[in-house]
């Protein structure tokens, strides 16, 4: 497996991970949204020119033909913003890929509040739920450029059809080719036995990791998992932390409804219901700002994680 460490942003992995695809599996074509110097496809267009196609600002008609190129055989990866991504293809996602049983792999960028000065119109904070709604959707929102890389080759060879929500500027290191990093099934980086911290990709697993230390240095002790795979849930992890800690918080850049938290609190009632506190956008619309006021804004800080996992011990 190549060492993510060759990147410099999420953007380089996730391209990277698919030329490299590309370079033995012929059928990966790519299409853009004319954002390819945004997220750098163009490194895809240089590699394999006759397998691109800049389908320029109409992401409703680039998800339409790629499904068209799906029914003759090939695996297009598309990319826009995560906005456009999913709510303004939806219809075509839905029924052009979804219900013809296309497999397409949609890259959705900038999710949450890492959409930054473009501002609220830009913010999807409800594309996993929408996602969702697509039977057989697999979704994945990793939290470094190792499992970003992985993950994104791994979703090709599960022939599903796909979301992947990444940022595209910066980059963080938490797993080597050493670590275990595999399609829907989450990793416990911590195990307190106190609360159990689920979090969803970079922004919330580094803000829960912090999270967990500050806990520490007050003799609570917490569980820490990074829930790469939001669809298909592995839920033998969630019963396993939830049974071990009788309280789980979800954190996720994201809507409640239809999102992270509510699809944990929806199994774990089913099958083990435990004390559950969740840390979302609320009923909000997104604003302009940097990441550091955005994360202040929204709560997204370690101090308010462990802030809302002492909440709910104290329940």
């Amino acid at each position: 497996m190549k060492d993510a460490h060759a990147y410099s942003h999420y953007r380089d992995t996730v391209i990277g991970a698919i030329v490299d695809l590309a370079a033995e599996h012929p059928e990966i074509v790519f299409l853009d949204a004319d954002l390819s110097s945004c997220i750098g496809s163009t490194a895809f267009q240089k590699a394999y020119p006759d397998r691109f196609f800049n389908c320029g600002i109409a992401e409703a008609n680039m998800t339409g033909v790629a499904a068209g190129l799906a029914s003759t055989g090939l695996v297009p990866f598309i990319h826009s913003f995560g906005c456009f991504a999913s709510r303004r293809d939806y219809d075509q996602l839905f029924i052009s890929v979804g219900y013809t049983h296309q497999t397409v792999h949609v890259i959705g960028s900038d999710p949450g509040i890492t959409a930054q000065y473009n501002g609220g119109t830009h913010m999807p904070f409800e594309d996993i739920a929408l996602m969702r709604q697509i039977p057989s959707m697999v979704i994945v929102e990793p939290s470094d450029a190792q499992s970003l890389y992985e993950l994104t080759q791994q979703i090709y060879f599960n022939g599903k059809s796909s979301y992947i929500r990444t940022p595209r500027k910066g980059i963080n290191f938490r797993y080597t080719t050493e670590d275990r990093i595999e399609l829907g099934k989450g990793i416990e980086l911590r195990d307190g036995q106190d609360v159990a911290i689920i979090a969803t990709g970079v922004l919330m697993v580094d803000a829960a990791l912090e999270a967990e230390r500050l806990l520490s240095e007050k003799g609570i002790k917490a569980t820490v998992v990074d829930l790469h795979t939001i669809r298909p849930l592995d839920t033998e992890l969630i019963e396993k932390v939830a049974s071990r800690c009788g309280r789980v918080l979800v954190c996720e850049n994201g809507r409640y409804a239809g999102g992270v938290g509510e699809m944990i609190a929806a199994h774990l009632a089913a099958v083990s219901p435990v004390k559950m506190g969740f840390l979302n956008v609320g009923e909000r619309f997104g604003e302009v700002g940097n990441l550091k006021y955005l994360a202040l804004a929204f709560g997204f800080t370690p101090e308010n994680v462990a802030a809302k996992a002492e909440g709910l011990l104290a329940r």
